[in-house]
């Protein structure tokens, strides 16, 4: 039996006002949700980079500029991107092998590299370079031997870019991980059967495939690198104008009270970083578009 018309009517209203309370009630939590996000980025995002520069410029371009090509302060650049040039390769090599080795080939032990991949992010930057100073370290348990073959590691860049090495690897490998898992081996398949060897496999079909993701964990690995503080900082020795990278450099300037300085180095770091970011966004919005 049909109802009747009015009824009907009322229950399309009640529907309708319904929906436009929904409406009206998500959109509230919407823009509810962005202001509380733009109050949080702001106080603890934008202000503290405001001030960064603030207090970088405050006693003039000079004082700026001083401090920024101050011996000590050039060579913690040059020591950070050194360290970048050795380590960013390093990585893109490691992940491009343990990421085309996971997802391309069924191994026993799969599960134990994955989680050894994944041990950098378990472990903290300082419990591993306190690993690398009881291995490397005059009193370590290489350390006789090093010094019988004079052998330096820790207070020098070999102990600096293995430290880093620890803390970043995961970088490349995690990206290039999930998206060559969803991209499956297919492709790989048909260029093996059709002769082409395994390697002409990885050049023409593999790397190709991955070449954004790839790239995103190359740029994510270097960020890090450049910013890493806590392993570096107990390999190095604290040694100016040798075994200080840019945040060691920063750290000695802010605690003998030179903030002018302190800052200037560290307006250059944020610089870098949002350089970085950039870079990071266009690389997504490509890989995307793809």
């Amino acid at each position: 039996m049909t109802k009747p018309l009015e009824v009907r009517d009322t229950q399309v209203n009640t529907k309708v006002s319904s929906k436009s309370y929904a409406l009206q009630e998500s959109a509230m939590i919407k823009w509810m949700l962005i202001i509380i996000s733009l109050i949080y980025i702001g106080l603890f995002l934008i202000l503290p980079l405001l001030s960064i520069f603030v207090t970088a410029f405050e006693k003039g371009w000079e004082t700026y500029v001083a401090s920024i090509v101050h011996p000590d302060a050039l060579a913690a650049i040059k020591l950070t991107l050194i360290v970048a040039i050795i380590v960013v390769p390093l990585n893109a090599i490691f992940g491009l092998a343990a990421a085309w080795a996971i997802t391309k080939f069924s191994f026993k032990g799969k599960n134990v590299l994955i989680t050894l991949i994944d041990l950098p992010f378990a472990v903290s930057p300082v419990i591993a370079g306190l690993i690398f100073i009881l291995l490397f370290g005059a009193q370590g348990l290489l350390g006789e031997w090093l010094i019988a073959h004079d052998i330096k590691i820790v207070f020098a860049l070999t102990g600096i870019v293995l430290a880093t090495l620890f803390v970043t690897f995961p970088f490349v490998a995690r990206e290039l991980i999930p998206l060559m898992q969803m991209q499956g081996i297919t492709e790989e398949e048909a260029s093996i059967s059709l002769g082409a060897s395994g390697w002409k496999t990885f050049l023409y079909v593999t790397l190709p495939n991955c070449k954004w993701g790839l790239l995103y964990g190359l740029i994510l690995c270097n960020a890090r690198t450049i910013g890493e503080f806590g392993a570096v900082s107990v390999v190095s020795g604290h040694i100016r104008g040798m075994t200080n990278t840019m945040p060691l450099h920063i750290e000695i300037l802010y605690n003998e009270y030179q903030f002018t300085a302190a800052f200037a180095v560290a307006s250059l770091m944020s610089i870098l970083a949002i350089v970085t970011i950039i870079i990071k966004n266009i690389v997504a919005w490509k890989a995307k578009e793809v």
